[in-house]
């Protein structure tokens, strides 16, 4: 057996090249890469030969190629912005389709929760409407509208909720402007609730978004008395106390404290609310306080 041996190796070499079943060609490889042969005898006489094949660490290509097979991809999170209440802003922009959206939405809320984030808003345009039913599935809920987007809300932790809700209220105006004759400026609307009814009312309408109250008392005053064609009949100065007659006035109690409150202005009697412009360390926009200036001083 010992002298057939050196025969064998040129069979070894050779059998890594030949066409050989896959397990036997291993097994010749790890015979041949034996570093120790140790011969003992048995007791009928043989000499039995026992091979040590040191195991070998695997190569760094060998990691390599594994690592790269078996690496997990981490997963990927939608872009958002944190605000100021520990919360995150999602702006949703790229299309997608729900499958992926619901998985990436997972991913980043399990994301958010690790960090201890709360409130989860995310800005949907119109023309990812689809996206709407997987968020609602999801958890969300609607908390405001736009025509160009949808703003949905999610509360991660398991809290009571806090996000505020949608405003739900709007300011309106009315402009009491009186001249030094004593007359008030008024107008006949041309549709609404006072459409042919025949009273005369001083110029009214709603603030726009994000519009000083003052501002808009004056853009209402310019547009009912010069533009708007389609909401207002007719316009014209009035003495006050004609005005403060009316019927319609002096059976309603809201216009009668207006009215009330324009003749004491009159005559001196009450100084009413001034707006003082400010200003605040939350933003460069300018603000205004309303307030009794007057009897603010006199109180220091």
């Amino acid at each position: 057996m010992l002298r057939s041996l050196p025969k064998l190796s040129p069979l070894l070499c050779s059998a890594r090249t030949t066409n050989i079943p896959r397990f036997l060609a291993n097994s010749l490889r790890f015979v041949s890469s034996a570093k120790t042969i140790t011969r003992t005898k048995t007791s009928t006489g043989r000499i039995a030969m026992t091979t040590r094949a040191p195991i070998r660490p695997m190569s760094s290509s060998t990691v390599s190629s594994i690592t790269a097979e078996d690496h997990v991809q981490q997963p990927k999170l939608l872009k958002s912005t944190d605000d100021d209440h520990d919360g995150v802003i999602v702006e949703m922009d790229q299309p997608m389709d729900a499958a992926t959206f619901v998985l990436i939405l997972r991913s980043s809320i399990s994301h958010w929760k690790q960090l201890r984030k709360k409130g989860v808003w995310i800005k949907l345009p119109i023309h990812l409407a689809s996206l709407v039913e997987p968020l609602v599935k999801e958890g969300f809920w609607y908390h405001h509208a736009e025509p160009k987007y949808l703003m949905l809300v999610y509360w991660i932790p398991e809290t009571a909720n806090t996000i505020p809700v949608n405003a739900t209220h709007r300011v309106g105006i009315g402009a009491f402007v009186m001249n030094e004759k004593r007359e008030v400026l008024v107008v006949q609307e041309n549709s609404g609730h006072f459409r042919g009814s025949g009273v005369w009312k001083f110029p009214t309408g709603v603030v726009d978004q994000g519009e000083d109250i003052c501002v808009a008392a004056v853009r209402e005053v310019k547009e009912e008395t010069g533009k708007q064609r389609l909401e207002i009949e007719a316009s014209r100065w009035m003495p006050f106390e004609e005005y403060s007659a009316q019927p319609f006035v002096q059976k309603h109690d809201l216009l009668k404290y207006i009215s009330d409150v324009c003749s004491a202005k009159i005559d001196g009697r009450y100084s009413g609310y001034s707006a003082v412009s400010t200003s605040s360390s939350f933003s460069d926009q300018k603000y205004y306080l309303y307030l009794n200036a007057g009897a603010l001083k006199s109180s220091l």
